[in-house]
This record gives C-alpha cells, sequence and structure tokens, in this order.
C-alpha cells in the first residue's frame, strides 16, 4: 500500500518547537514533510535554522502575491534555502507564474486557489462573483496552463480540481472531528485521501499536545 503523505504545518517562531516537532513526528507509515509559514520564515531564527536542516521534505509556504518581476525575484532570493515546494497565488496572473515557474529550477511551485479560510460568502465580501467552487476550478485552469507542479485546494473542492490539472494537489483545513478553527472548508484525511488529496496539510490536529500520540491517531485513523 501507498504511503500516505502529510505536511506537518511547522506553525510557530519557537525554534525549540520547530524541533520537537520534526522530532516526534519522524515515523515509517507515513511520508512526513514540514511546512513553514510566514510566522517562521519572517522570524530572526527562521531562515538560519531552515538553511541547516538536511533530509527533509521542505514545503515554503511563502504565497508569493505580487507582480511578476517581484515574484521572480523572490524566487531567486530563497534558492540558498533547499526548499522542495513553495506556493504562489494563481491570483497573482497567468504572466506571473509562468515566469515564476521558469526560474523555480527543482522548486516545485504550487499555485494556491482560494484559501481555506473563505467560503462563498467570504469570497463575495471580498468582490467576488462566482461561488468558491466555480472560482477554485477557473483557477486550476490557469494552473495548468501555467504548467504549474501542484495546487493547493479545500479537500471538497478535489474531485472537480482533478478534472483540469493531473499533477499534485495538497490539501490543508484537515480535521479529525468537527472543530474546524479558524478554517471553513474541512474534511477528515480519510475523505480528503478518498477525494483524490495527493498530500494533506495538517499543524494543530498534529503539532498540540501530545505530538506522538496525535501521530499515532492519525495512523490509527488512516488504516479504519
Amino acid at each position: 500500500m501507498k504511503k500516505s503523505k502529510i505536511f506537518v504545518a511547522c506553525d510557530s517562531s519557537n525554534i525549540s518547537k520547530i524541533r520537537e516537532i520534526i522530532s516526534k513526528t519522524q515515523n515509517s507509515k507515513i511520508k512526513i514533510g514540514y511546512k513553514f509559514g510566514l510566522e517562521f520564515l519572517n522570524s530572526r531564527r527562521g531562515r538560519p535554522f531552515l538553511s541547516k536542516l538536511k533530509n527533509k521534505i521542505i514545503f515554503a509556504d511563502l504565497k508569493i502575491h505580487d507582480i511578476p518581476n517581484t515574484c521572480v525575484s523572490t524566487v531567486k532570493a530563497i534558492k540558498d534555502l533547499k526548499i522542495n515546494y513553495l506556493t504562489i497565488h494563481i491570483s497573482s496572473g497567468l504572466e506571473a507564474l509562468k515566469a515564476t515557474k521558469k526560474v523555480s529550477g527543482k522548486i516545485k511551485l504550487i499555485g494556491v486557489t482560494m484559501l481555506t479560510s473563505l467560503d462563498t460568502k467570504s469570497l463575495k465580501e471580498i468582490g467576488f462573483s462566482k461561488d468558491v467552487r466555480k472560482l477554485v476550478l477557473h483557477q486550476a485552469k490557469l494552473a495548468n496552463k501555467a504548467k504549474l507542479d501542484a495546487i493547493v485546494c479545500s479537500a471538497q473542492e478535489v474531485k472537480i480540481v482533478k478534472k483540469v490539472f493531473k499533477k499534485e494537489i495538497i490539501t490543508p483545513g484537515i480535521r479529525f472531528g468537527s472543530k474546524s478553527h479558524d478554517q471553513k472548508r474541512v474534511l477528515t484525511p480519510k475523505q480528503a485521501y478518498k477525494n483524490g488529496s495527493d498530500w494533506l496539510v495538517m499543524g494543530r490536529p498534529i503539532t498540540k499536545g501530545n505530538i506522538k500520540k496525535n501521530i499515532q491517531n492519525l495512523i490509527d485513523h488512516l488504516s479504519q
């Protein structure tokens, strides 16, 4: 059986906490990568720590969202970190996506669709007229056109995204139960894999409390 793949969200700027997360999530049953977001990458000790991290799958969740030239410059500026995955907002536009993909080299460029903290009501407040599923489908087509390596979307949209995007699909907003915290579009790990997710992103359900126990709970949940 193929190993389940999880990106553990290291949402902290505390280096001791990050070290604990990395050491306590090591296991042979699940393939683990580590996602570092804006909080960690902008912290004083974050970048030096990451530059020394060896033999780990690293996901830099920078969510680049800017004009093409700035997107390209950002990728060039972080190449020394030897990261494996990097996010860019699909809403940066086709030109920015293509230009960034051109310079990304071995880094897998991930297109971010609509954040999982947003639902159709939130999108209307921002000014979007399409509902969330139509918008995500539209963005997936754009990511495909730009030849991106992966897409981030809610597990609820994986099935529709797979119709137009055939590469890796990464899904945040994963919860074991009904606690959704600040996420709106959530599913359980099992449901997400059933829908066709390649990688799940899990933060608090793994990193809060007893990390080893949480990892075991996840392994048990997936084997049921």
